[in-house]
């Protein structure tokens, strides 16, 4: 694993460079996750634009955000780890291992739209906190399950 110019040598004498490195593939997992946060966004705000309600349109922005961010954690975060197999079984496995977050992710908004009027009127505030709900429990499902390694 390549090290964050901005951490790496520092970080790797602070914490030893197991420690140092499992922080450097979680801090890329949260880039990740932002990225992904952008894409729920846009594709959560496109759908109640046509229609698809808070739900509805929550959902399908969810499938992308998670197609998306599975795409970068394999290229990027977890690159050269779990790549044995046909690319779509990771995919699917990305996505069934990741239920444990998509549920705390998902619920978080859902409770949080229902019941909180300014996040109902203005669910990105609802994607935020369920993304932050759910990143713990992916990273670590990702890292164990999905991109472990070989």
């Amino acid at each position: 694993m390549t090290e964050i110019p901005i951490i790496g040598p520092a970080l790797t004498r602070l914490l030893g460079a197991p420690r140092a490195a499992l922080l450097q593939q979680f801090l890329r997992f949260g880039v990740v996750g932002v990225i992904g946060f952008v894409v729920d966004t846009a594709v959560l705000y496109a759908g109640l634009a046509l229609g698809a309600g808070l739900y509805l349109g929550r959902a399908v922005s969810y499938v992308a955000a998670a197609t998306a961010t599975w795409a970068l954690n394999r290229a990027w975060t977890f690159r050269g780890r779990g790549t044995g197999g046909p690319i779509h079984r990771q995919w699917l496995l990305f996505v069934v291992v990741n239920l444990g977050g998509f549920v705390l992710n998902y619920g978080t908004y859902a409770l949080l739209v229902t019941f909180v009027p300014t996040v109902a009127a203005h669910p990105v505030l609802g994607v935020a906190a369920g993304a932050l709900a759910g990143m713990f429990a992916n990273f670590a499902l990702s890292r164990q399950i999905v991109f472990r390694d070989g």
